[in-house]
C-alpha cells in the first residue's frame, strides 16, 4: 500500500476584498453569530460576523491570546445569553460590537476587526 503524503498546510490571509456578499441580514439572529471561510486565490480567510442590538460587526477568527479560532462549535461565538463573544478554548470574553477583551487571559487586548456592512439586506465585506 502506497504511503499517503502529508496534507499541505493551508495558507491563511487576514484581509478580504470589499463588496463580497456573505449572507442575508436575516440569516444571523439578534443576538447571534456566523462563521465564514473565504478562498482568496490559493489562501483562506477565516472570520465571523456578530449581530447584536441591530448592528453587525465582523472579526478575524483568531483569539489574541494564543491565535486559535474562537468557536469550538460552528457559529457558536456568543455566550449562552448572547451578551459577549466567548473564546471556547481559554474563556476570554469580548464585547460583541467593539471586540475589546473584558476578561480572561487576554484582558485588555482586542479582536482584529474584519470590515463588514449591511447594505440592502445583505451583509458584505467592506
Amino acid at each position: 500500500m502506497a504511503e499517503q503524503p502529508e496534507p499541505a498546510e493551508r495558507k491563511r490571509v487576514w484581509t478580504t476584498p470589499p463588496n463580497v456578499p456573505l449572507c442575508a441580514e436575516t440569516d444571523i439572529a439578534d443576538p447571534g453569530s456566523r462563521s465564514f471561510v473565504l478562498q482568496i486565490g490559493e489562501a483562506f480567510f477565516h472570520g465571523f460576523v456578530v449581530h447584536k442590538d441591530g448592528q453587525f460587526a465582523g472579526y478575524v477568527d483568531r483569539c489574541p491570546h494564543q491565535g486559535y479560532p474562537l468557536a469550538i462549535e460552528l457559529d457558536r461565538y456568543l455566550t449562552p445569553d448572547g451578551s459577549l463573544i466567548l473564546c471556547g478554548w481559554h474563556g476570554a470574553v469580548f464585547e460583541p460590537l467593539t471586540g475589546d477583551c473584558t476578561g480572561g487571559p487576554c484582558a485588555g487586548a482586542r479582536l482584529t476587526p474584519w470590515p463588514v456592512a449591511a447594505v440592502g439586506g445583505i451583509i458584505r465585506t467592506a
